[in-house]
């Protein structure tokens, strides 16, 4: 995520606003720390990102799985 300082804020605002409401977020800091986060309006907040985990239960990982494709692999290499 990009950081800008304040003076650059003020400078660029209306870029930054264009690549935050195409997704891209960014933190305006002042004194170098960090004072606000500017994100698009409808981009989910941080507690409902879902990231990990948002495909639980649609499908299933066979119990072989390390061992899958070990014999082509194994001919591959010439053991």
């Amino acid at each position: 995520m990009e950081s800008v300082n304040m003076h650059e804020a003020k400078t660029r605002l209306s870029q930054l606003v264009a690549r935050a409401a195409k997704g891209e977020a960014f933190i305006i800091a002042k004194a170098g720390k960090p004072v606000a986060r500017v994100t698009a309006y409808d981009s989910p907040e941080a507690g409902q990102q879902r990231r990990l985990g948002f495909l639980a239960g649609e499908f299933a990982v066979p119990d072989d799985f390390d061992r899958m494709g070990q014999e082509e692999i194994a001919e591959m290499f010439g053991a």
